[in-house]
């Protein structure tokens, strides 16, 4: 029996799995609340991991490693940033953000929670909605170029038609089952990810006989300092920030968010916060390590950093484990895009169809709306895909900017000043995502800095001088804010 047959044979029991959980899921699924948050009903460990694995994508066994195995220690800002970040957004964001999205008219999608929040009709969910939809398609196409590879490297299979085979899967399951159907495969696939990045260092490092010091040493003495560069050179102020402000973005993911408006109820918060933020930690450890790992077993560097989590798997175990293992890229994959494809078709079906469209359409017309939406969607992200020269790290970083910049600060905001008022919103939400857009377009000096830093605090700016220069908000919307509180 051939390896890539072995594989095969894994990739297609692991498939039938997640489609069998689409079916169950889409036979509970009843009604639009169901679709898009699963009618609130999910406890803390499907809600922490489910975040998790949709929140890491197919960046933490693609991306995070091959940018270990290329710069050593420089990596751990961004992992440290990314854990400050995971436990901020549960501590600071969840609890109120779960209550807040329910008082505020059962608010589903993140546009809808804001226009309900500040008792605006149409501008902020359309506006709000139009940038879910522009991020989410460089989002959702990283995922897909993460799968492309995936099936290019283990099957040798042209990359075109790769892409199209991983975008196939990712929406097979999520168009007919939903919220339930995502969460659920994606506690799966979040426990199957974690048990990959423990056992392939593991194994590697075993296999090599050399610690990770030892290993980045005898590689380059300059990997060791996370304060320099592979060249030596010092990283300075810039370039540590922008490593350390990818926490910034998890105040304003969509796709995670609406993980804590789906929970249960706020009690679930905190198990869930312990659960996500263990998991993380395990997952950007292992990562990391793949990655050092990495530059020890291959004595010829690797033609593609973000490779070497595959390379390993395939050199270290048999073709049946290796097929295991390797179906957590898959599961990496398919966690996060069939998120970000479940939040860009609620943002077509709530906040363009039945916002502007048809304010009077019957629930199984917005399921229809939003199983359509999907395959739209996806067909988009297959296109941007379709380019082999895309990195993962680089379609998320600039996706993963432009939430965390448009959406962060309105989410914080939002839930904690009562002041805020709905120009205030707007411009937040406006300023932040064009900052990300303009900033990304320019280079050299301070223009080098993470877009995600400006846009951050451009926005911030914006709601709270805007939300000063025009009239306080409305008392039936501050007695909402101090019932939440």
């Amino acid at each position: 029996m051939s390896t890539s047959f072995s594989i095969l044979i894994t990739f297609i029991a692991y498939l039938g799995g997640m489609l069998w959980i689409g079916v169950w899921a889409y036979r509970k699924t009843n009604d639009l609340s169901d679709y898009i948050l699963g009618g609130r009903s999910l406890g803390a460990w499907p809600s922490a991991l489910s975040a998790g694995a949709s929140d890491m994508s197919g960046w933490l066994l693609l991306g995070m490693p091959g940018y270990a195995y290329a710069s050593g220690w420089e990596a751990s800002w961004l992992a440290g940033g990314l854990l400050l970040g995971t436990y901020l957004n549960w501590l600071i964001v969840a609890p109120r953000l779960r209550v807040y999205s329910e008082l505020a008219d059962n608010s589903l999608t993140l546009p809808e929670y804001f226009s309900n929040r500040f008792d605006d009709q149409a501008a902020i969910r359309v506006i709000s909605a139009f940038f879910i939809l522009l991020f989410f398609l460089f989002y959702t196409s990283s995922g897909l170029v993460a799968g492309g590879k995936l099936f290019e490297t283990v099957f040798g299979l042209d990359y075109t038609l790769a892409v199209t085979l991983g975008t196939i899967a990712v929406v097979s399951y999520t168009l007919f089952g939903g919220y339930l159907a995502v969460s659920w495969t994606d506690l799966v696939q979040g426990l199957l990810m974690a048990a990959a990045l423990i056992i392939v260092p593991i194994a590697a490092f075993n296999a090599v006989g050399a610690g990770p010091n030892e290993l980045l040493q005898a590689k380059n003495p300059e990997m060791l300092d996370p304060w320099t560069n592979t060249a030596g050179e010092a990283l300075g102020w810039m370039g540590i920030v922008s490593l350390a402000a990818w926490g910034l973005g998890y105040f304003g993911q969509p796709h995670i968010l609406a993980r804590f408006k789906g929970i249960k109820s706020r009690d679930e918060v905190k198990t869930a916060r312990r659960i996500a933020v263990s998991w993380t930690f395990l997952g950007l450890m292992g990562a990391f390590f793949v990655g050092v790992a990495g530059i020890g077993y291959f004595d010829t560097p690797l033609a593609d950093p973000e490779t070497v989590f595959m390379d390993l798997v395939q050199a270290l175990f048999h073709p049946l484990v290796a097929g295991i293992l390797l179906a957590a890229i898959l599961a990496a994959v398919m966690s996060t895009a069939d998120s970000q494809l479940l939040v860009s078709s609620s943002a077509l079906t709530e906040d363009f169809y039945k916002a502007l469209i048809n304010q009077n359409a019957d629930q199984a017309t917005l399921v229809k709306i939003g199983r359509f939406a999907v395959a739209g969607i996806a067909i988009i992200a297959w296109a941007l895909a379709l380019n082999p020269d895309s990195t993962v790290l680089g379609l998320v970083s600039y996706a993963w900017a432009g939430f965390g910049a448009a959406f962060g600060p309105a989410v914080i905001l939002s839930l904690f000043w009562s002041r805020m008022n709905r120009f205030g919103c707007l411009a937040g939400i406006v300023v932040g995502g064009i900052t990300v857009v303009v900033w990304k377009q320019l280079s050299g000096g301070l223009f080098d800095l993470y877009e995600i830093v400006p846009g951050f605090i451009a926005a911030t700016v914006a709601i709270i001088a805007v939300s000063l220069a025009t009239p306080a908000p409305e008392s039936k919307i501050t007695d909402t804010f101090a019932q939440v509180k």
